[in-house]
């Protein structure tokens, strides 16, 4: 039966993106996922419904994911839709990131529940709702993953990305000098390695 690939792109991205992926996998079906969530609940809302019949009429589903594409997947999809992932930079600890933006804004936690919504520049707003739903829904992600991880990521530490590439059984691959957003030449060629000497994931 045929193989499917679906993209999920971060923050600022597109759909459009998934056709760098098409020569990657050379025989699947590409899908480039244009969602609207914008929260994790509405997440667990709307990925379901597209990914389910997509699954239902192949053999496989890779998911292929960037940023926080990657966090929205892992809060609102299973094993039971996707068989095999890869993460590129993907967000693994919202609430760390959530605390450490807080802790740079010099925003309290009983200042963010007073005000629901903070707005705290670059286009980034803090959301008590976002902090409390990421509390009360662990990530708990059980797909076979392979994760792609840049050097200076800026919003993830190395440390946080390789305790969860271990607590999930993921082999990590790091590139030295890379970025959270993969983009420059030197940094898609890599990634491009990477995709094809992954892509191989076993299924469950």
């Amino acid at each position: 039966m045929k193989h499917r690939i679906v993209y999920v792109h971060g923050k600022g991205g597109s759909a459009g993106e998934a056709e760098h992926y098409r020569p990657l996998f050379p025989g699947s079906e590409i899908f480039g996922f244009d969602y609207r969530a914008q929260t994790p609940w509405e997440a667990r809302e709307e990925f379901p419904r597209f990914f389910e019949p997509l699954r239902a009429e192949c053999g496989s589903l890779t998911l292929v994911s960037n940023s926080i594409g990657a966090f929205l997947s892992m809060t609102s999809l299973s094993s039971r839709l996707i068989d095999r992932a890869l993460f590129i930079s993907p967000v693994v600890d919202m609430e760390k990131l959530i605390a450490g933006m807080m802790e740079k804004a010099d925003i309290t936690e009983d200042e963010l529940r007073a005000r629901k919504e903070i707005p705290i520049g670059f286009g980034e707003t803090l959301s008590w709702d976002w902090l409390c739903d990421v509390r009360q829904h662990p990530i708990q992600w059980t797909v076979p993953t392979r994760i792609l991880y840049g050097e200076h990521d800026f919003l993830t530490p190395p440390e946080t990305m390789s305790e969860f590439a271990s607590r999930i059984g993921a082999p990590l691959t790091v590139m030295p000098g890379g970025e959270h957003w993969f983009h420059t030449p030197d940094q898609m060629a890599f990634l491009d390695r990477w995709i094809r000497k992954s892509s191989p994931v076993p299924a469950r």
